[in-house]
């Protein structure tokens, strides 16, 4: 019987019809950007302090800086000015009305030392250092936003809640991809994601916005994966276009911050990445039916009911695992330390398009097992060497953190690669889906390790992500070469690729020709 890459030699690997389904569902793999790594623009905090009645109308009589109103009224302020806790979450018990307070120290006259004087949470909302507002900035008291102080846990919560959902329908929606075929499905994530994506841009509190973002994590990286996964392009071409699908992410990241610095408004730039999603309904009229054939009846077990399955599930799952904690842990701790979030993220994302390239370049001449394995432990060992370097060598700082960064995005982009090579056609949706999983329980633990490790250690994340990373890099090796092989068909196929080739025997064949002997 013919393999489907028997078929796609037949009829053409990557002719018109081809290149016109990539080119949408690359499109779409750009708009899956936002909802990813969205969360450094719509979550973005900026400095702030309490808003206290009457220091605006007493900084204006007396003609004070924006620098000197916050030495005068703001506790816990450094002799630079740097922020802490005291001076984002806490207040003076002052009445700033009072006419007797002085223009020149108007604290003086009330203790001979600031320290002396009671403090208090915020009761009268923030005042945020920024042009524009994000779901931090926004000041809805019944809907309980200003996520800042007490309520800095909700901002952790807001994304890890759309990995709670990549995580529900990277499983259930792959099953069904499986069950009832990938183009219903796909078809069906778009109309949802855009949808909710409307609707948390209008969302009146918290709570429904909640909502919101797990319905769009619900549908939005299953189908991401499901135009992933879909086979139309031949052997010789699947690999180079699996690679531009995820470029095409790269890509997006790119246009996200340039939207971002043009709509500072996290409401109008919610709008502006959720609208196109609505285009994508277009794929319904390009394509053939290609789930005219028989529907499948996957099973949860066969992942794990034979031996080198199981092997692959688990050293796969591992990796997504860890992809997800170090490029999501890269990226948010890149944005503690960052000057200009704008320009940290469009410069950090570049470094993603040589990444990409290398891949290219390698994995058809050394294969697919140890560029992936040194990627992961060039990751590890630059957040290992990042800990050491001192903050006078900042360039120094600066390319180790481009070599972490550019190693992981290749970990990645080869997971993605290979995760589908290694399961038979009948599982291969749903293998690819469950392992990614463990992607998604990464991006939920993500938030909470590097925030809440940082407030013990700056650098203790690093160490973290460098142990994950190098474990990582030894079990890909374990794994077996891909290059050049077809796709999987069988539960045998999949077992037996570990298996070296038997080597035909050499043998050699010696032509004796007949001489006339002389006659005697």
């Amino acid at each position: 019987m013919p393999t489907v890459d028997d078929i796609l030699e037949h009829i053409g690997e990557f002719h018109l019809f081809q290149k016109q389904t990539f080119f949408l569902l690359a499109l779409l793999s750009g708009a899956f950007t936002p909802i990813y790594v969205g969360i450094v623009f719509l979550g973005f905090t900026p400095d702030h302090h309490c808003r206290s009645p009457g220091v605006a109308e007493l900084s204006q009589r007396c003609g004070w800086s924006p620098a000197e109103e916050l030495n005068y009224t703001v506790p816990g302020l450094g002799s630079a000015g740097e922020a802490s806790f005291l001076s984002q979450c806490m207040r003076y018990e002052v009445d700033w009305n009072q006419s007797t307070l002085d223009c020149v120290d108007p604290l003086s006259s009330l203790a001979a030392n600031r320290s002396q004087l009671p403090l208090s949470p915020c009761e009268h909302g923030w005042v945020y250092d920024t042009p524009g507002s994000s779901i931090v900035t926004e000041d809805r008291t019944s809907g309980q936003f200003n996520l800042v102080c007490a309520h800095s846990w909700m901002l952790d919560l807001f994304q890890s809640v759309v990995n709670v959902g990549f995580f529900i329908g990277a499983v259930g929606i792959g099953y069904l991809a499986d069950r009832f075929g990938r183009k219903f499905c796909l078809l069906v994530t778009i109309l949802i994601n855009a949808t909710s994506g409307v609707l948390m841009a209008i969302s009146p509190n918290y709570a429904w916005m909640l909502v919101f973002r797990f319905l769009q994590g619900l549908v939005s990286k299953a189908g991401w994966l499901i135009g992933y996964i879909l086979k139309f392009v031949g052997l010789g071409y699947r690999r180079t276009v699996g690679i531009c699908y995820q470029v095409a992410f790269t890509v997006g990241l790119l246009i996200l911050a340039g939207v971002a610095y043009i709509l500072p408004n996290w409401r109008w730039l919610q709008f502006a990445v959720t609208l196109p999603n609505f285009c994508f309904l277009l794929y319904f009229c390009l394509t053939a039916d290609e789930d005219a054939g028989e529907k499948l009846n996957p099973s949860f077990l066969d992942l794990v009911r034979t031996p080198q399955i199981r092997k692959h599930t688990l050293i796969l799952m591992y990796n997504w695992f860890t992809s997800s904690v170090l490029y999501q842990g890269l990226i948010m701790h890149m944005g503690l330390a960052g000057d200009n979030i704008y320009l940290d993220f469009f410069y950090s994302a570049l470094v993603e398009f040589p990444a990409a390239f290398i891949i290219i370049l390698t994995i058809d001449r050394v294969g697919r097992r140890y560029p992936w394995a040194a990627s992961n432990m060039v990751a590890g060992a630059a957040c290992l060497a990042s800990v050491f370097i001192p903050d006078d060598l900042q360039w120094l700082k600066i390319t180790v953190a481009c070599l972490g960064r550019m190693g992981i995005t290749m970990a990645y982009e080869m997971v993605c690669l290979v995760n589908a090579e290694l399961y038979p056609t009948y599982i291969r949706n749903l293998g690819v889906l469950v392992c990614s999983s463990m992607c998604d329980i990464g991006g939920i633990i993500t938030p909470f390790l590097v925030y809440r490790l940082t407030d013990i250690w700056l650098e203790f994340p690093l160490v973290v992500f460098a142990v994950v990373g190098l474990v990582a890099g030894g079990l890909v090796l374990l794994l077996p070469e891909t290059k050049g092989k077809a796709l999987p068909e069988t539960i045998a196929d999949a077992e037996n690729m570990q298996r070296p080739r038997k080597k035909k025997e050499k043998r050699i064949y010696l032509q004796v020709k007949k001489a006339d002997l002389p006659l005697s």
